[in-house]
């Protein structure tokens, strides 16, 4: 069992930066697939960036590629998500994923591909 705890998130206006980081346990999660999502109030959730377990590989959605940066240090079994130029389009609970994958390059884009999800950290943009 793999258990993620996310924090990091917070309010902010417009423009600002924030990290989040999701802290793994139970498992080293050196070789697990990993993502973040999003889910805004009334929305799916959406995929936002994952990341394979060597971190040489990654995927970002649409809306937040050139802005946001995914990437994770297995020594420390945490995973982080750099997030610049927000907007309030990026309002949102931000839930951290994983899933135990055979290779070191694979990268899961879909909800239904995890296997563990933490709890979820709000971000809120102001205008």
């Amino acid at each position: 069992q793999v258990q993620l705890v996310e924090s990091g998130g917070g309010l902010v206006q417009a423009g600002d930066s924030l990290r989040l980081s999701c802290a793994a346990s139970g498992r080293t999660i050196s070789n697990y697939a990993m993502s973040w999502f999003r889910q805004a109030p009334g929305k799916e959730r959406e995929f936002v960036a994952a990341i394979s377990w060597s971190g040489g590989d990654t995927s970002y959605g649409d809306s937040v590629k050139g802005r946001f940066t995914i990437s994770r240090d297995n020594a420390k079994n945490t995973m982080y998500l750099q997030m610049n130029s927000l907007k309030p389009e990026d309002t949102a609970v931000y839930y951290c994923a994983a899933v135990r994958t055979l290779s070191v390059r694979t990268v899961m884009v879909r909800t239904q591909d995890y296997d563990y999800w933490g709890q979820g950290t709000s971000v809120t943009v102001s205008s």
